[in-house]
């Protein structure tokens, strides 16, 4: 692995372990065993290196994103396949991370709500198309509303003042939410189809905890 790439990915596992604020220069150098100047000559200054991991992380998040819906045998399918992974992504995330990046990291933020806003809300209203369209969905659904809705619960459990960090994981709160969501999307074959891949969910968790 290449300096620069050594150094983003341990950043990138501190800042979501810690929260971003948290983790200092001298940090990342100490646990990568190389000096603060070896750094600076890769990235000038913390917020560079902060812009950096964020757009390794989009880059992930959005490759990860068309997988569960190449994949998806419906859409209520992808939904489940699209939560498995937050929760997976979640659980390993600080939740003091988009709180930080949105007050001392304002390039990068940005970069993340055009994330959110332009890719995330272009794939969940193709969803609540897909399901609409396969009969999983109620055809009366504003789509427009609905995915803004979908896009502002996304964040709900990193919201430290209605969930605090002492007493809710975000990966629960999404959980729910996102259970919640589809509940409320689907028709009466929905639900049948959501019991379905709920089941297999569970299988699943308790396989993988074996």
């Amino acid at each position: 692995m290449e300096p620069r790439e050594r150094i983003q990915v341990k950043a990138n596992e501190l800042f979501m372990r810690y929260g971003i604020r948290s983790v200092s220069m001298d940090d990342i150098a100490a646990q990568l065993g190389m000096s603060k100047k070896t750094i600076y000559q890769f990235f000038a200054d913390k917020d560079e290196l902060v812009d950096a991991v964020v757009d390794d992380e989009i880059n992930g998040l959005q490759k990860d994103c068309s997988q569960c819906s190449v994949n998806a045998k419906d859409a209520i399918h992808e939904i489940f396949l699209t939560m498995a992974q937050v929760v997976e992504q979640f659980r390993q995330m600080n939740p003091m991370v988009l709180y930080d990046l949105e007050k001392f990291h304002f390039k990068a933020y940005q970069k993340f709500l055009r994330h959110k806003h332009e890719y995330l809300g272009k794939i969940i209203s193709s969803n609540i198309e897909r399901g609409i369209r396969e009969e999983f969905y109620r055809p009366e659904i504003n789509i427009d509303i609905m995915s803004k809705f979908r896009l502002e619960s996304m964040m709900l459990g990193f919201n430290i003042e209605v969930f605090p960090v002492r007493k809710y994981n975000p990966a629960d709160v999404a959980k729910v939410v996102i259970e919640h969501y589809v509940y409320g999307l689907s028709t009466i074959k929905g639900h049948k189809q959501i019991q379905k891949y709920k089941q297999e969910y569970v299988k699943k968790l308790s396989s993988d905890e074996k």
